[in-house]
């Protein structure tokens, strides 16, 4: 079956980091898009991060929410998307999703909410709290 599960959520303070990884099953992630989204309480969910398909040359974008802070990044060998999350702020507080799609698409255009449809097999999502 294929599928993708998040983990590396926790309670952070402020300023502080967490890395979430992405750990795809099922299939091999080399040829699949990955997208990061979070929902906060009382919010829609909403895209910050997406990787295309590839290796090295896999291109990468952020919402500027998120840009300069949070890190996105692949290791195909390990079936893993990560994001680094540096200089966490209370607003970050939500729960996390990746999601996994055989996407042609670039980064850039993947955070468009047309493109949604883009993404097959999401998470369970892992909570993350920023709070001192």
């Amino acid at each position: 079956q294929s599928q993708v599960a998040e983990s590396g959520g926790g309670l952070a303070q402020p300023g502080g980091s967490l890395r979430l990884s992405c750990v795809a099953s099922g299939f091999t992630l080399d040829p699949y898009a990955i997208g990061w989204f979070r929902q906060a309480p009382g919010k829609e969910r909403e895209v910050i991060s997406t990787i295309s398909r590839g290796g090295a040359d896999a291109s990468k974008a952020y919402v500027e929410a998120v840009k300069g802070r949070f890190t996105i990044s692949r290791d195909n060998a390990k079936s893993t998307v990560y994001l680094q999350m540096n200089g966490l702020k209370p607003e970050d507080t939500a729960v996390y999703y990746c999601a996994a799609g055989l996407s042609p698409f670039s980064a850039e255009l993947l955070l468009q909410k047309r493109y949604l449809n883009e993404f097959d097999y999401w998470g369970q999502g892992t909570q993350v709290s920023v709070s001192s």
